[in-house]
């Protein structure tokens, strides 16, 4: 199967991609480099020792993207593209609700014309909103809109993909709707460059253990949970790699129809835990503050992940420690992320 993977320069196709390699699929990315660097593809055929054909073009492109379904034969693809900073889609909404929801709608239009009826989507553990405690449930009922622009354009987009399938009986959208992922590939190789102020914890750990910021701040330590911080489920990168390749299998079944997955480990660590745990793993103690409460930020969120389990055959496997020795070896080796 040749599988066109959007975004596959960012931080979780880059590892997705190295999975589909390893697993004999031919694989076409298609990325801006908005948020990434072409030096990740030189990697990828690196770890993988596979070749990949690249294309730097803007999935809003209907124009790009249909001459590369023309040229390439695409049987499937998987859709991660799309901007993704929580507090800047807060700042400059329109901007997001054009990108995230303008790409998707031009890639379905340009499918729909090749005929390729099997899609993945990249989606989040952001849909759920505030409306239902953890664990949570992919039948739970769903928001009108999520805490932020950006989480709503993931349910918004999911919205658009249930009514496409709908409309159109032989489309096989999977949505997968995952937690937070930390870590990076083994080798050290690739892993996760944010642009400017990172937006999750991972990053912002790590760039305190290697010097490049002073302290850690932590947004609240007065939650109803053990030790007062916020409760997350963190999932290693790999793992979520590994559960995208996963989710293809079901279109080498036949049709599936819709289908909604979580991909999570399940459980939930504070986030002085995960800071305990990159102490650790880095052998120093890393330097925090407590700070206010940050605006939306839940007390706990984690997956009910027995679905993925029984009908995709996957389980995250790699643990916490694993997460914090994998993402300080990409660090250290590459301090300054991919470079300019």
């Amino acid at each position: 199967m040749k599988i066109l993977v959007t975004g596959g320069a960012g931080y979780i196709g880059s590892h997705t991609c190295i999975v589909l390699l390893e697993q004999g699929y031919e694989v076409v990315i298609v990325d801006n480099l908005c948020n990434s660097k072409a030096v990740v593809v030189d990697r990828i055929k690196e770890l993988s020792g596979k070749d990949v054909t690249f294309y730097e073009e803007d999935v809003c492109s209907e124009k790009a993207l249909r001459e590369i379904f023309r040229k390439e034969g695409i049987d499937a693809v998987i859709h991660f593209a799309g901007l993704k900073a929580v507090g800047e889609s807060v700042e400059i909404p329109l901007r997001y609700y054009e990108n995230n929801l303008g790409s998707t709608i031009t890639l379905l239009k340009v499918m729909e014309e090749f005929h390729v009826q099997n899609i993945v989507f990249s989606s989040s553990a952001t849909v759920y909103g505030d409306l239902t405690q953890p664990p949570l449930r992919e039948d739970a009922p769903l928001p009108n809109h999520a805490n932020c622009p950006y989480g709503t354009t993931k349910l918004m987009i999911e919205q658009v993909l249930k009514d496409y399938a709908a409309a159109n009986q032989g489309f096989n959208p999977v949505l997968l709707r995952y937690f937070n992922p930390v870590g990076a590939h083994e080798s050290g190789r690739i892993g996760e460059d944010p642009a400017g102020i990172p937006n999750n914890l991972s990053p912002y750990i790590i760039q305190t253990v290697v010097g490049k910021r002073d302290k850690l701040h932590v947004f609240g330590n007065d939650y109803p949970t053990p030790d007062g911080t916020c409760l997350r489920d963190y999932i290693h990168v790999v793992d979520l790699a590994e559960g995208h390749v996963a989710a293809l299998k079901l279109f080498e079944k036949g049709n599936c129809g819709l289908r909604v997955y979580n991909l999570g480990t399940g459980r939930a660590y504070s986030v002085l835990e995960v800071l305990k745990a990159y102490s650790e793993a880095a052998g120093q103690e890393i330097p925090y503050v407590i700070e206010g409460r940050r605006a939306g930020d839940l007390p706990e969120s984690y997956a009910d992940v027995s679905k993925a389990k029984e009908e995709l055959h996957w389980e995250a496997k790699r643990t916490l420690q694993d997460m914090c020795a994998d993402s300080l070896r990409w660090q250290r080796q590459n301090p300054d992320g991919y470079g300019e």
